[in-house]
C-alpha cells in the first residue's frame, strides 16, 4: 500500500513554463519507478487558467485550498519579471493565501524566483535561501533576517527548500525524490530525464547510494542498481558482467571508465554504508552484522572498516 504525498503547485500569470513542468515530471517519473509513496500534484491559482511565461495558457486550475494537508509539500515556481510583478493582485491574493495557510509542518520547495514571493509572505524570516542570481539582492531587500546564499544549486534549511535559476528546479526534485522515495527511484529518474544527481552543497558527503551515478552508461547502471538492490549478495564479476550482458574484462573496464571507481571499490562503500546502518540502529552482534552486510565474516569486516574509519566498528554500535 502506497503512501500519498500531496504537492501543490501554486501558479501565477507568466509562471516560467520549465520551474513546473522540470519539477512535476520528474515526480511523475517517480511514481512509475516504485510503489512506496505516490506523488499526487494538484496545480492551484487565484485565476481559473492563467498564462505561462512562453505564452501557453495552463488550465482549469484548481482554486486557492481553504486548508493544505498535513504532510503537504508546496511548491512556488518563478515568474517573468523582478520584484514588482509581486505588486499585482494575483500575487498578492498569493501572498496573503501563503501566509495564512504555510504551516511548519509543511515542505516549502521555492524555484527560482519563487523565492521572493514566499519571502513576500514571511515564510523565509531567518532561514538560509537562495535564488536566480539575478535575484538574490532582491531577496535580500524584501527580508533582510534571510541568509541569501548565492552560487548554490539549491539550499535546504529545514524543511524550506530554495533553488537557484530554471534547471535547478529538477536538481531540488531529485534531492526530494532521494529523501521521500530512496536513492535507487532518484537515480532512475535522472537517468531517464538525462540530467546528473547533484546534491546541496553544505552535505558533508556523496551518499555512496548516490556516488559514482553521474555517467550515462547503461550497462554500469544496470550493474549498479543490481548491487545497490542487493549489496549483501555474493557478488561475482561473472554474475556481474552477465547483468550488462557483456565479458568481464569489459565490464570491469567500462566500469572504472565511468565511475572513476572499481566494481569491488564500489560495492565495498554500499557495504560499508549498510552495516553502518545497522550498526546505529541494532543492537546486532559484529558478527552479525558483518554476514548481514555482505562481508565474508567478521574479522574480514573489521578489518576493511578500519582501513575507512579512524574509530572500530564497536564504537558506531546501537546504545
Amino acid at each position: 500500500m502506497h503512501r500519498i504525498q500531496e504537492v501543490y503547485f501554486l501558479l501565477l500569470p507568466d509562471t516560467l513554463l520549465l520551474d513546473v513542468a522540470g519539477p512535476a515530471d520528474a515526480l511523475l517519473f517517480a511514481n512509475r519507478y516504485q510503489d512506496e509513496v505516490r506523488f499526487e500534484m494538484r496545480f492551484i491559482s487565484p485565476q481559473q487558467s492563467i498564462d505561462s511565461s512562453v505564452g501557453l495558457r495552463l488550465g482549469p486550475m484548481q482554486p486557492l485550498p481553504a486548508k493544505l494537508d498535513a504532510n503537504a509539500i508546496l511548491v512556488l515556481p518563478g515568474l517573468i519579471g523582478g520584484n514588482e510583478v509581486y505588486t499585482l493582485p494575483d500575487a498578492q491574493v498569493a501572498i496573503t493565501w501563503l501566509a495564512q495557510h504555510f504551516q511548519a509542518a509543511h515542505r516549502l520547495v521555492c524555484i527560482c524566483s519563487g523565492a521572493l514571493l514566499a519571502a513576500h509572505a514571511g515564510l523565509l524570516s531567518g532561514h538560509r535561501a537562495t535564488t536566480h542570481h539575478n535575484h538574490c539582492l532582491e531577496l535580500t531587500s524584501i527580508d533582510s533576517s534571510i541568509k541569501v546564499e548565492e552560487n548554490r544549486i539549491f539550499v535546504e534549511d529545514g524543511r524550506i527548500c530554495t533553488s537557484a535559476g530554471v534547471t535547478a528546479g529538477i536538481d531540488l526534485a531529485l534531492h526530494l525524490i532521494n529523501e521521500l522515495a530512496g536513492p535507487l527511484t532518484a537515480s532512475a529518474v535522472a537517468r531517464n530525464l538525462v540530467v546528473y544527481m547533484r546534491r546541496c552543497g553544505n552535505d558533508s558527503q556523496l551518499s555512496p547510494w548516490l556516488k559514482y551515478r553521474n555517467h550515462l552508461h547503461p550497462a554500469v547502471h544496470k550493474m549498479q542498481d543490481a548491487m545497490v538492490k542487493d549489496p549483501a549478495h555474493p557478488w561475482n564479476l561473472a554474475e556481474l558482467a552477465s547483468i550488462a550482458c557483456s565479458s568481464s574484462r569489459h565490464a570491469t573496464r567500462v566500469f572504472k571508465l565511468h565511475t572513476e571507481v572499481s566494481i569491488q571499490a564500489y560495492l565495498t562503500s554500499l557495504r560499508l554504508s549498510l552495516a553502518s546502518k545497522f550498526l546505529a540502529n541494532t543492537d546486532w552482534s559484529i558478527e552479525r552484522v558483518a554476514e548481514s552486510s555482505g562481508f565474508g565474516s567478521a574479522r574480514q569486516f573489521r578489518r576493511i572498516w578500519n582501513m575507512h574509519f579512524p574509530a572500530p566498528p564497536s564504537a558506531s554500535q546501537f546504545r
